[in-house]
């Protein structure tokens, strides 16, 4: 039954990867772009979890355990593990996805993530875990304290959640239609590997295989459903001491999400090895460490809290989402903002060689056609281009990368192609800093001009020509250039 980990963990990952499925992204929309769609996301998964879950213990299918609060460690770990998921540019789950999609600072993330929970949870620092977690106040779940069932907190949470998703979508489908890519394959492997997912269906498909998960888990000793942190542990303490106690259905839960995302991402041609700057690899290493710290103190991360014990109506659940998204929310203020570019800084003379332009008067869908890298991320932007004093070591700079020998020219520069159109250069750059600088530059460019923006990250794709939409400029070209490079030309609407 091991092997089941393993296969529902592919089936997730390739799931999380092209349904562009990131909580980080959801939690920091909220406080940068004023937008709670990706937010009802996550609600969807937590209702359709809490249901399914519901249904399995009535029927003694599974046995849910609850643990008692312990409210100082799960609050100090969940800001911890926000300030952590913004640096590392994707929570735990994300993490691993991403890693399958060949982003090196990702893994670098990994890392530091799994040693510093194994650190936490069974190495030297154990003992600082410890000096938290005991502080507990004998609190368990809501619908323990009510004394009631949990099918009137699950049928209210499900009602919420059906009427935000409601909304959502009839103000998604009523208003102007982000631009897609031109279809390339036909039929299941178009909507497989090529057709954009709809997040809120991604989240519904997360929520399923989340009650899927915990009787294939209780089948082989583990009574618990989806979860990341404590099988990063495992898998990091395994490869370090050979306890083959340690590799259980968890570990082969995260590795198939690795497997399955890499899958998805080569059958989607968004599969490429991209290596980060000093600057993005010093803010994975970082953001692993708080993210394995924090999730030790909080006792899980945005699946197993954030989830899990949220879809069981846990204390600890739903006060350690409350504290992610208050870690999300400090860090978005700290270094979530554009880098301080100006087209002041750029000469005025346009350039005379641009190999990566792309013409205004392609079709918004046109094929590929040219092998080039590059930028791009999901969902966030916010004004100011002040640093922030406490900002210094984690400021705002895309990522080099091993291919970058088209576009040459300084990091966050708009660079000048004649007859009103610029070129920014956010190839490396990850998520969520292509959006926020697309953002911040289409506002020093006059309306009617255009901005040519070469990115390379997956989650661009869709939060690019969304924003677009939704701020009403026009796309006026939109290409996939190679494996994981894309380009979008947006002409300002206003």
């Amino acid at each position: 039954m091991l092997i089941s980990g393993l296969a529902l963990g592919a089936v997730l990952g390739f799931v999380m990867q092209r349904g562009r499925f990131c909580v980080t992204g959801f939690l920091r929309d909220i406080f940068t772009q004023r937008s709670w769609r990706g937010f009802v996301s996550l609600l969807i998964v937590i209702s359709v979890h809490a249901i399914g879950l519901a249904a399995l213990t009535s029927a003694g299918v599974i046995t849910p355990e609850y643990n008692e609060l312990a409210p100082l460690a799960v609050i100090v770990g969940g800001v911890i593990f926000g300030l952590g998921i913004v640096l590392a540019g994707g929570c735990a789950s994300g993490t691993w996805y991403r890693s399958g999609e060949g982003l090196i600072g990702s893994w670098i993330a990994l890392v530091f993530y799994a040693l510093s929970a194994a650190a936490m949870k069974t190495g030297f620092l154990n003992g600082l875990q410890d000096s938290l977690k005991e502080r507990t106040v004998g609190l368990t779940s809501i619908h323990a304290s009510l004394g009631i069932s949990i099918w009137p907190l699950v049928i209210a949470l499900s009602a919420v959640t059906a009427y935000f998703a409601v909304r959502f979508l009839r103000e998604e489908f009523s208003g102007p239609r982000p631009a897609t890519l031109a279809p390339r394959k036909s039929g299941l492997a178009h909507i497989l590997t090529e057709k954009a997912w709809h997040v809120y269906a991604t989240a519904a498909i997360v929520g399923v295989l989340g009650v899927i998960a915990w009787p294939l888990s209780a089948a082989t000793g583990r009574n618990d459903g989806l979860g990341i942190t404590t099988p990063s542990s495992n898998l990091a303490n395994y490869v370090v001491t050979g306890d083959t106690e340690r590799f259980d259905w968890g570990v082969l839960l995260v590795l198939g999400i690795l497997v399955g995302s890499f899958i998805a991402a080569k059958a989607s041609g968004e599969f490429r090895l991209r290596v980060p700057d000093a600057t993005q690899g010093a803010r994975s290493v970082v953001g692993g460490i708080f993210m394995g710290v924090g999730a030790a103190w909080a006792g899980g991360c945005t699946v197993g809290n954030g989830m899990v014990q949220t879809s069981l109506f846990s204390y600890q659940g739903w006060l350690a989402l409350a504290s992610i998204a208050a870690g999300v929310a400090i860090a978005a203020k700290l270094w979530l903002k554009p880098s301080a570019s100006s087209l002041n800084d750029v000469p005025s003379t346009p350039s005379t060689t641009n190999d990566t332009a792309v013409s205004a008067t392609a079709p918004v869908t046109s094929a590929a056609t040219s092998p080039v890298s590059l930028p791009g991320s999901e969902g966030a932007g916010v004004a100011g281009t002040e640093a922030s004093p406490l900002a210094g070591a984690f400021t705002v700079a895309p990522v080099a990368l091993l291919d970058r020998s088209v576009v040459k020219q300084e990091d966050g520069k708009l660079k000048p192609l004649g007859d009103g159109r610029y070129e920014l250069d956010t190839v490396g750059a990850v998520c969520p800093f292509p959006l926020i600088e697309a953002k911040d530059a289409i506002n020093k460019i006059e309306v009617g001009e255009e901005l040519v923006i070469p990115f390379d990250c997956t989650q661009a794709t869709d939060a690019i020509p969304r924003w677009a939409a939704k701020d009403g400029h026009e796309v006026t070209n939109f290409e996939q250039t190679g494996e994981a490079g894309w380009t979008i030309s947006v002409r300002r609407g206003k």
